[in-house]
């Protein structure tokens, strides 16, 4: 009966709550089985994510690194950082890893990146800030994946690499979020060096600017030995020393001296070519030529080209002896440089000069309806008529522009060039004449030796000229 009463009690009572907790477990129990399931579909759906992959740095790092300066890639774009598939190569852009979240790190710049590296030997090499000091990286060091591809917000270095023990740094990135069945492996980039801030006042330029000063140039020092050799020769910008280089290089690297060795020239030469140069153009008739002919010539005096008697031809045409009787002209024009016409381009050039009937013969190239414009905007009349004054001493060499040729045994080859078996009388009583005068103080004696170095110079065009047409007859 007791029994009965307590049961006719608690029944009410008991039953809704083991009903609760039935519910409860059943629900639970299909939770597990559903998910079962999905995870089965997506892994067939993505059989990638049964495979390894790897992080990998898609494009590199932009050097040199300076310290509170961005870290950057090629041409100034942001670090970019992909999920690769090992088996494919492919970018990994489908799975819950194209997602994730990534941290970029610092490594000891001896590690070994190319052994069968693990992520212990990655946590043992990493490198922490020095005590005392602010965290190495500055900035967001972590990135998420968008479709396997993650860009590197702006971070940038506290610190130098001159005191760890490789003076180098690496940087490595690694996943923060944990997948099953899923191996990612970390990215390392090459080793690398860090200089202060200061060091970026003393960075190179590439390509270097025409105006940049020469010591930007690769090999050539800021207050170095061949800075200030080239200074003392007037040739202060990467314009300066391309212009000297087109019209006598044996000179220029006679200037730099035998501290600069074949292949150290070579790195400073193409860094200086690679100095993107405007589409000017200038042109230049000398007077004294019997034939029609002009050289036209870029913005750092190299020969373009050769106008004769109107037929243009590009310099990789001309002969040997055209070639030299061109640069003779180049210099001629640097000191006459309100004879000098300049154009936009090699097309205006041409569409100018096909327009007009004849070259004039006495004053330079003069175009009806065009202005002759002057070179004083492009430097090179800072280095006509100057004097070398280096040290406190006066140079003899010098001669416009400045110290081009050492001698004047140089420009008297020009008769051999020209085809002149022996130097008339009048010739070499011109050239004595030249000679003697070579302890003289510069100045006005100096534009009047320059004056009478190309009247001789015009003279043996003259007399080939005859020469070769009293052969014909």
């Amino acid at each position: 009966m007791r029994l009965q009463t307590v049961k006719h009690f608690l029944e009410p009572v008991l039953e809704p709550l083991i009903r609760k907790v039935v519910k409860e477990e059943v629900e639970l129990a299909l939770g597990k089985h559903l998910a079962g399931i999905k995870w089965i579909c997506e892994k067939e759906t993505h059989p990638l994510e049964s495979r390894n992959l790897q992080l990998k740095f898609l494009n590199n790092l932009s050097l040199p690194l300076f310290t509170s300066a961005r870290i950057e890639g090629d041409e100034g774009q942001a670090i970019r950082v992909g999920l690769i598939d090992l088996s494919t190569g492919q970018i990994v852009s489908s799975s819950h890893a194209s997602s994730a979240k990534l941290e970029i790190f610092v490594v000891e710049g001896d590690f070994d990146s190319d052994s069968d590296w693990t992520a212990e030997d990655i946590r043992n090499n990493i490198v922490r800030e020095r005590e005392g000091k602010k965290p190495l990286l500055n900035g967001n060091v972590f990135v998420v994946l968008n479709d396997g591809i993650g860009v590197v917000d702006e971070i940038s270095f506290t610190d130098n690499s001159s005191w760890t023990r490789s003076r180098k740094f690496r940087l490595g990135v690694r996943m923060v979020d944990q997948f099953d069945f899923v191996k990612i492996r970390e990215a390392i980039t090459e080793s690398f060096v860090v200089r202060d801030h200061r060091g970026e006042l003393y960075k190179k330029h590439h390509p270097p600017s025409l105006f940049d000063e020469v010591w930007r140039l690769e090999k050539i020092g800021k207050d170095g030995a061949f800075h200030k050799r080239l200074n003392c020769s007037h040739i202060n910008t990467v314009k300066d020393f391309l212009t000297h280089f087109h019209l006598n290089s044996s000179k220029l690297r006679q200037v730099l001296g035998t501290g600069m060795s074949s292949k150290m020239w070579e790195i400073t030469l193409d860094h200086a070519r690679s100095c993107v140069l405007d589409s000017s153009v200038h042109v230049y008739q000398a007077p004294g030529f019997q034939k029609k002919t002009a050289v036209v010539f870029n913005v750092v005096a190299q020969v373009l080209g050769l106008f004769v008697d109107f037929q243009y031809i590009h310099a990789e045409k001309l002969s040997e002896i055209e070639k030299a009787q061109a640069e003779v002209m180049v210099i001629d024009a640097l000191s006459h440089l309100n004879e000098v016409i300049s154009y936009d381009d090699e097309v205006s050039m041409m569409r100018n000069v096909l327009n007009v009937p004849a070259f004039q013969s006495s004053v330079g190239i003069d175009y009806s309806g065009l202005s002759l414009t002057s070179l004083d905007g492009y430097g090179f009349v800072s280095n006509l008529h100057n004097t070398a004054e280096c040290s406190g001493q006066y140079s003899d060499d010098v001669v416009t522009p400045h110290g081009l040729y050492e001698d004047y045994d140089n420009l008297w080859n020009c008769s051999q060039i020209l085809g002149l078996e022996e130097p008339q009388s009048e010739l070499q009583s011109a050239l004595d004449d030249f000679v003697s005068q070579k302890n003289a103080l510069v100045g006005k004696a100096h534009s009047k030796r320059w004056t009478k170095l190309f009247s001789v110079s015009k003279w043996l065009s003259v007399f080939k000229y005859v020469t070769v047409r009293k052969n014909m007859k």
